[in-house]
């Protein structure tokens, strides 16, 4: 517990004044963010508000992540790989983002160089988790062992390549809100503080057949560095909060995105990463009904795409919008907490 509260204060006050150092260089250096020409009207007068802020929240978590261990704790294979995957998310953000302010246009890596960034990280993680880590290959809801559905070591691969690469792109497409995205990863990332810490406390329950219900290897480091990137998001969101003073530009939200479905899949969570991540998901389909509808029909769904902007050309002031995305969000992952202990308690009995 101690180590957890350690990362997450640590980082967030890393994250706080760290964030307020990337303000005031960006901003002698003239590094700002260009906006969509076609987003909606007030949008316009965010144009040069410096980003790559997702800089200062990767660096402070793994700041508090490498603080925890000095109390005692012992990093583990599985901590540093999931580390590593938000590292190497961030990193192809930050390329991303560094087109973008170089080139002063809203359009930074290509979709295929992003997609090959992505695609690295995410083989990366799967086949060292594969290799180095006790893993689990099946596909689970909660922690049920009885779906029947064990993919194996290769299909797993692919699997979390998926996983990986949606989650992204999920968060990337949310982030255009002032806070939004920080707001909901910090919730987010909170719920899989709870999660992994119970999977560490309870991982003597077994059943019957002698099988852990828990059986998640290292499940205390996962906590460690989820409550390292809820210290920094935090510390981030102090300034990204309406109206924001940094964006954090896909270096935050890559990195934001890897790291949920990396914990998803070293917690043996897959499919219960939609429900906490609910929002991101619901963005996403809101990009995918629009362009696919047009594409058809040539009409839309929403006046316009992701879904936060329709609210937005609906008449919903900024801060209206965020604040209640970010409520829904919440109870969504309260929802996905929920049945998680659900399942714990039906075991357990």
């Amino acid at each position: 517990m101690i180590r957890m509260l350690l990362a997450a204060g640590m980082a967030l006050v890393v994250s706080l004044f760290g964030t307020k150092l990337v303000i005031e260089v960006l901003v002698r250096n003239r590094i700002g963010q260009p906006i969509r020409d076609d987003g909606p009207e007030g949008h316009a007068t965010k144009a040069g508000t410096p980003t790559m802020g997702g800089v200062a929240i990767v660096a402070s978590a793994t700041f508090g992540y490498v603080v925890s261990d000095f109390y005692g704790g012992i990093y583990t294979r599985t901590g540093l790989l999931v580390m590593g995957a938000i590292i190497g998310g961030g990193l192809v953000g930050l390329m991303d983002d560094w087109i973008k302010v170089v080139r002063e246009r809203n359009l930074g890596l290509n979709k295929r160089a992003k997609m090959i960034g992505l695609l690295t990280v995410a083989i990366g993680f799967a086949v060292l988790m594969t290799q180095f880590t006790s893993v689990r290959t099946e596909i689970s809801f909660l922690t049920w062992q009885n779906i029947g559905l064990d993919l194996g070591r290769w299909l797993w691969v692919a699997w979390a390549v998926l996983v990986i690469v949606a989650m992204s792109n999920a968060v990337n497409l949310t982030d255009g809100l002032d806070g939004l995205a920080a707001g909901s990863g910090i919730l987010s990332f909170g719920a899989y503080v709870i999660i992994a810490f119970w999977q560490f406390s309870n991982k003597d329950l077994t059943a019957a057949d002698g099988e852990s219900y828990y059986a998640v290897t290292h499940a205390l480091d996962l906590a460690v560095v989820s409550a390292a990137m809820v210290g920094a998001l935090i510390g981030f969101l102090w300034w990204n909060a309406a109206p924001a003073q940094i964006f954090m530009g896909d270096t935050g939200s890559l990195a934001m995105g890897v790291g949920l479905a990396a914990l998803a899949l070293a917690t043996n969570t897959h499919l219960l990463l939609p429900i906490i991540g609910a929002l991101f998901v619901v963005e996403t389909v809101s990009v995918v009904l629009q362009v696919g509808r047009f594409q058809l029909t040539g009409k839309r769904f929403f006046r316009m795409a992701p879904i936060h902007h329709h609210f937005e050309l609906g008449g919903w002031p900024e801060t209206r919008v965020i604040i209640r995305f970010w409520l829904l969000h919440g109870m969504c992952v309260a929802f996905g907490v929920g049945l998680f202990y659900w399942d714990w308690t039906r075991e357990a009995l």
